[in-house]
């Protein structure tokens, strides 16, 4: 796929993957729609863009279902479809079960899995209607295994696994495209901005994090996977991917290990 003159539409676009996103397809002379909660990082963005003059800013919280459903009508209006989803917005966890509120719990659905779904169908049924175009949904490896201190946050990411696959079965001949991205650690503030277990933000770089890939070069294969129309990409150290293939293989010993795993 070329990207240039695509209309393109992320979400989580003012930091970590989201912004390396904007970068990348802007170099490639995309027109980028940038949206998260925050105008003033993503302004910061915007002028860090290849070609700033061809990017939108739509400030969006997909925790609020009725504005998403508001600013998906805006840019139909305006740009009359968009040719490539992806859907990066999200939050995490860093918590044990025991100790967490239920408010946690909902809350992390209601964002990472419920907003999820909600962005996507302001736009997949012109996207069906046209038969092109790509819905790109930034995952987890934790939407493929489940860890330590990420019970609903895995919850919600093996969810979307569950949305985006049945979508999938439902899309005549793979039209629009449907590709779900799976990182391991990123060095991004995902950690510093997750949620412990009475709601608030742990406030930290975990160890794991501050070590992982960097999110220009998730950026680059998740538009790597775009252009060879992937299904599901993983973009992970070695050992977050020998504990997808250890659960799917040997789930036994999967469970054994896992509980003696450092996930922070």
């Amino acid at each position: 796929m070329v990207f240039t003159d695509k209309i393109v539409w992320i979400t989580g676009a003012s930091s970590g993957i989201g912004e390396q996103l904007a970068y990348a397809f802007s170099k490639a002379g995309a027109f980028v729609i940038l949206s998260a909660r925050s105008k003033s990082e993503l302004e910061r963005v915007q002028r860090g863009c290849t070609f700033p003059e061809k990017t939108h800013i739509a400030l969006l919280d997909i925790a609020d279902y009725s504005q998403v459903e508001e600013v998906g009508k805006q840019l139909l209006a305006q740009y009359g479809f968009v040719d490539i989803l992806v859907n990066n917005a999200g939050i995490s966890q860093r918590s044990l079960v025991k100790d967490t509120v239920f408010a946690v719990d909902k809350k992390l659905i209601e964002v990472d899995l419920l907003g999820t779904i909600a962005v996507t169908k302001t736009v997949f049924n012109v996207m069906l209607q046209r038969g092109q175009g790509s819905i790109v949904t930034v995952t987890s490896v934790v939407g493929k295994i489940g860890t330590p201190m990420r019970s609903s946050y895995s919850a919600a990411k093996h969810g979307l696994h569950g949305f985006f696959d049945s979508l999938r079965a439902e899309v005549p001949n793979n039209k629009p495209h449907i590709m779900l991205v799976c990182p391991g650690f990123v060095k991004t503030k995902v950690s510093v901005n997750a949620l412990t277990g009475d709601g608030s933000r742990q406030g930290t770089m975990d160890t794991a994090t501050g070590k992982g890939l960097s999110p220009e070069y998730v950026a680059h294969k998740i538009l790597q996977g775009i252009r060879r129309q992937k299904e599901e990409i993983y973009i992970a150290g070695a050992k977050e991917k020998l504990g997808i293939y250890l659960k799917r293989f040997f789930p036994t010993l999967f469970s054994r290990l896992i509980r003696r795993m450092k996930v922070t």
